[in-house]
């Protein structure tokens, strides 16, 4: 009878969402720039909402949760990854915001001459990258919601899929930062909620470590999973911030420098004190049940077995919420650079401005489609993300730290730094004796992207095509995308873009 009560709960929340979805943004879907930016006009408090939804996403609900059910207090090493992520990425990127740029592409093809090349296997790599995380909030809200709803683990994932897929799709981005705003106030109450009945629950914290062995009830599970593994674990999640599409978004649709570093150093304060709450509702967990079969399970476990009804269904949306508010991000990121970028890789030409919301719509229905099948092959949350991460990303983060403080780097550099991040990453994981000492390949995919970037880079051409040439031709392509009808590039853009 519960199953019920909590399936019908999802399906009212969704509809909800989507109506809510719909009137906030019936006015703000005219051109591209509405629809993939929210007009480049996004306020603090908004930009706040979205990007501390945004953080507290599947790793934090599902994956950090059952880390810590495993791990004990290592469950905040997630936490506290995130935050130093954020923190940065208000010091050292919010200042783009003024270069007016629509994808991370156009970005990290700017700090290399506003190279082709570049663009190109940068969009390849961040619209992969949009699809993984995808497929990890589809992961994660499938694996909640059909053990919350008694479903099989297939039905529960296309649900998922759909629930957040259709107010992406009528709405565009800035249905999803109103969404997002609304679901971070219900799931930081909904988690720290439960956090508390999880500690009165188990006796308080003496009875939080009591069913679990010494390692992991020390300071962050070093003792349990080793120092090297917990420091790449913080690692791979502040790259996976630092370089992941749908927070650069937050920069480029935030309404000045000044407002997106705020908003940003008020997540990750926000976040970094989150951090412990879900190693306390995993060890909770743990000591309420120690025998699950898949530490995944930990938070609906005690959603439904542990906590009275009502509470649970509390619980059911605050975790939906912050799975569907990640995802709904990342559908939107992905998008933009499928319509910015591979549209142009393929046709030649940008989309006309006429177009750009029916072509992004049918985008998003196709993104959203693969991932879903990316989810189907995956059951482990956190070894899902932290691998992506390392094989897509971290290339991708050392490419815009060298590029935005490098002069000297150029796009030769930038194609080493992504191919080398991306070979030692796969080098590891296939080793299982390197991915037991190292946790995962984060740390030495980025030294080797770091050392192939500058090396290769001194003994290449620097560029010649200086910043503000390669900012005028992002600048040209972008104009005829949001006012023009379709245009081919000129040859002289061909030529400088490296084509």
């Amino acid at each position: 009878m519960n199953s019920q009560i909590f399936l019908a709960t999802f399906v009212a929340y969704i509809v909800a969402m989507i109506g809510f979805g719909w009137w906030v943004s019936r006015h703000k879907r005219g051109n591209g720039d509405d629809f993939l930016l929210g007009g480049r006009s996004v306020p603090l408090f908004l930009t706040i909402g979205t990007t501390v939804a945004t953080m507290v996403g599947t790793g934090s609900s599902m994956g950090a949760v059952g880390f810590g059910y495993a791990n004990g207090w290592a469950g905040a090493l997630y936490g506290i990854g995130g935050a130093v992520g954020v923190l940065l990425l208000a010091l050292l990127f919010a200042p783009v915001r003024k270069l007016r740029f629509m994808t991370m592409s156009e970005e990290l093809a700017y700090y290399v001459g506003a190279n082709r090349l570049v663009r190109n296997l940068v969009a390849l790599l961040i619209y992969i990258a949009c699809i993984g995380w995808l497929g990890a909030h589809i992961l994660g809200g499938g694996l909640y919601l059909s053990w919350m709803a008694d479903i099989d683990l297939t039905t529960a994932r296309i649900l998922v899929a759909l629930g957040f897929g259709v107010y992406c799709v009528i709405g565009g981005y800035f249905a999803v930062i109103w969404t997002d705003t609304i679901q971070a106030v219900v799931l930081f109450a909904g988690f720290l909620l439960m956090a508390v009945l999880a500690l009165v629950e188990v006796g308080g914290f003496a009875g939080l470590t009591a069913s679990m062995d010494a390692g992991a009830a020390s300071f962050l599970g070093i003792d349990k999973i080793g120092a090297l593994p917990a420091l790449s674990l913080a690692t791979v999640i502040a790259v996976g911030v630092l370089a992941t599409p749908s927070f650069r978004q937050r920069i480029y649709s935030g309404e000045s420098v000044a407002t997106v570093r705020r908003s940003f150093v008020i997540t990750g304060v926000l976040y970094l004190g989150f951090s412990i709450i879900p190693a306390i509702i995993g060890m909770a967990t743990h000591a309420l049940n120690p025998g699950l079969e898949n530490s995944n399970f930990a938070f609906p476990f005690l959603a439904t077995e542990i906590l009275p009804l009502g509470l649970g269904l509390l619980l059911l949306v605050a975790g939906l919420s912050a799975t569907m508010s990640s995802a709904s991000s990342d559908a939107i990121a992905g998008v933009s650079t499928l319509m910015r970028d591979l549209y142009v890789l393929v046709t030649g030409h940008t989309p006309s401005a006429r177009n750009v919301v029916r072509f992004s719509r049918i985008a998003l229905v196709a993104t959203i489609g693969l991932a879903l099948l990316f989810a189907l092959t995956s059951d482990n949350v956190i070894t899902y993300i932290t691998r992506m991460i390392a094989t897509i990303m971290s290339g991708l983060f050392v490419c815009a730290l060298l590029g935005r403080f490098w002069p000297r780097y150029n796009w030769q550099g930038a194609v080493a730094t992504l191919v080398s991040a991306s070979v030692t990453s796969l080098s590891i994981i296939a080793n299982a004796d390197w991915s037991a000492y190292w946790g995962n390949p984060s740390i030495p995919a980025v030294l080797a992207a770091l050392a192939a970037g500058v090396v290769v880079s001194l003994l290449t051409p620097a560029s010649r095509v200086t910043p503000a040439q390669a900012l005028a031709i992002l600048d040209e392509e972008r104009r005829r995308m949001e006012q023009a009808p379709d245009a081919t590039l000129t040859e002289g853009q061909v030529a400088a873009t490296g084509r």
